[in-house]
């Protein structure tokens, strides 16, 4: 599959996967000047670029780098974004600082991964009744620890 990027800036980096077994394509920080997100900060942080997905088959997922979160505390403060086929704008990463120290971001840093999936397009209709489950309406934690 091949994914359409338009640079938006001279300066963006194209996502790119770092080994042939990456589910994602690394994203990276396009920024005049370092991003400081201090302690239990957010900040949205632009990557240059706008992508065209295929058609309405599919989507852009933007996850967390794992190396980010777990050594830095740093993650994505909406935990997973969501970039739909129709969308044409820049893609930003709005990253939200877990730790007890600022965080830099500086031009060129990988901040966040893409992920392209298959989507699965509803059509909804509404009814009177619902199927019958083991479950039924049990909510969180019904089904035990």
């Amino acid at each position: 599959m091949n994914i359409k990027v338009r640079r938006l800036n001279e300066n963006a980096e194209l996502p790119y996967r770092a080994t042939e077994g990456s589910a994602g394509a690394d994203l990276f920080a396009c920024v005049t000047e370092d991003v400081i997100i201090a302690p239990g900060a957010r900040e949205m942080i632009p990557t240059g670029i706008a992508i065209e997905l295929p058609d309405s088959g599919c989507g852009a997922f933007v996850f967390p780098r794992s190396s980010v979160s777990s050594k830095f505390g740093v993650s994505l403060a909406n935990c997973v974004g969501v970039i739909d086929s129709d969308y044409r704008g820049e893609i930003k990463v709005p990253l939200i600082n877990h730790s007890d120290k600022p965080y830099t971001v500086k031009n060129g840093d990988r901040i966040a991964q893409m992920v392209i999936m298959p989507v699965i397009v509803p059509e909804f209709a509404e009814c009177e009744q619902l199927g019958d489950t083991g479950r039924g309406e049990g909510g969180f934690g019904s089904t035990g620890r």
